[in-house]
């Protein structure tokens, strides 16, 4: 979803790439289907490189590896100098180069919504699911009527130390994830997690696709970390 129009009741300044929002803070577009770079490949997709403080956040990868390995050649980026990842949500066009990353930093902490079996880290299953029915004979009822102790999804990577994130979480210090699910049709029940950055003059929030509506994304990141609806500065594909 392309986001045009932000009806936002707080002042709002929107940092495009490359563009210093504070004296230490940068944000780069690495991947995306607008911009006027030469160097870049544009596709429907997104992915930004931002640096607050002497940290640095990779923030979603884009819809094609091949396409986000020369993205990040053609600027010079170094992925094997990041704090940590950030992967807003499931879908494929914000965490297919996550391969790429992997591939260039095996170990790094990758963040993403806990969102079932999303393939992003192995989440539990819960034993509800197998729909225990104790009239059924054994041999029709999962693992033959003896349920094991603990159920796990399947992991779609092999590295990567990925962390799933179900609540707002303060990754460092003035740096949060804030989770939101959405309620729109289409999308329904989809979680999705946007970087918010604390600062003097309010938040600066990084976010995917905001399924779940902009407004329902500056309520749960202003009233959770500052204590109301204040932000400087907000940057959305």
């Amino acid at each position: 979803m392309r986001i045009h129009v932000l009806r936002i009741v707080a002042f709002v300044l929107v940092c495009l790439a490359a563009v210093p929002c504070r004296a230490q803070d940068k944000v780069t577009i690495l991947y995306d289907a607008f911009g006027e770079s030469k160097k870049l490949t544009k596709d429907w997709g997104f992915s930004a490189l931002v640096e607050h403080n002497g940290k640095r956040i990779l923030f979603d990868t884009g819809n094609d590896a091949a396409k986000f390995e020369h993205n990040v050649k053609a600027l010079g980026v170094d992925l094997t100098k990041l704090d940590f990842v950030v992967i807003s949500h499931r879908h494929a066009d914000h965490a297919t180069g996550l391969r790429y990353v992997l591939s260039v930093n095996p170990n790094v902490t990758v963040y993403a919504p806990a969102d079932g079996a999303n393939g992003f880290g192995g989440a539990p299953i819960p034993n509800t699911y197998l729909r225990a029915d104790e009239s059924l004979p054994a041999k029709m009822r999962y693992f033959g009527g003896t349920e094991p102790e603990h159920l796990t999804s399947g992991k779609l990577y092999d590295t990567g130390n990925f962390v799933l994130v179900n609540q707002l979480t303060e990754v460092l210090p003035g740096i949060f994830l804030v989770r939101t699910v959405s309620q729109k049709k289409g999308t329904l029940e989809l979680p999705e997690l946007t970087l918010a950055i604390k600062g003097s003059n309010g938040l600066l929030l990084v976010n995917g696709c905001s399924h779940a509506g902009i407004e329902a994304i500056l309520e749960a990141a202003g009233s959770k970390i500052v204590g109301r609806d204040r932000g400087h500065g907000v940057m959305a594909d």
